[in-house]
């Protein structure tokens, strides 16, 4: 939802040619959508607490109750991804600060900048990905 939020106020990302993986554009592009994503995060936060805040009525009705705290909980919920979400910017700007985004944390290969576009936290290339993917399921079972 969030991350749809910040690509109608930035546009793609289209390299000239010639240019190099990762140029100081392409990074300078990249923390505008991580710190235009994390904006709207906190806003959607702050809204949260003060909806809460403001929608605090006891009701006389158990299922009212029962409604209003299942209600909560499920908004809660979804904050505390947003705020784990926010970390995950943070670090991820760090990464753009030490010049290391874009580069696969597991076999250090470009990323891909359209797989950036789309997920722009991303951290391993697509195969390193979909291999840990495999290995989740194979746990799991």
């Amino acid at each position: 939802m969030a991350v749809e939020l910040s690509r109608k106020t930035v546009t793609p990302y289209v390299p000239k040619k010639g240019e190099d993986y990762m140029s100081a554009k392409q990074r300078a592009h990249f923390r505008k959508i991580l710190e235009t994503l994390k904006s709207e995060l906190s806003v959607e936060i702050d809204r949260t607490v003060h909806t809460m805040q403001d929608e605090a009525t006891v009701f006389a009705d158990p299922n009212d109750r029962a409604s209003q705290e299942s209600d909560m909980a499920l908004e809660l919920r979804n904050r505390d991804r947003e705020r784990k979400l926010i970390r995950k910017i943070d670090e991820t700007i760090a990464r753009i600060d030490a010049n290391e985004y874009g580069y696969c944390d597991s076999c250090g290969v470009e990323i891909g900048l359209k797989r950036l576009e789309a997920r722009p936290t991303a951290t391993l290339c697509i195969d390193c990905k979909t291999l840990d993917e495999m290995r989740e399921r194979q746990v799991a079972k």
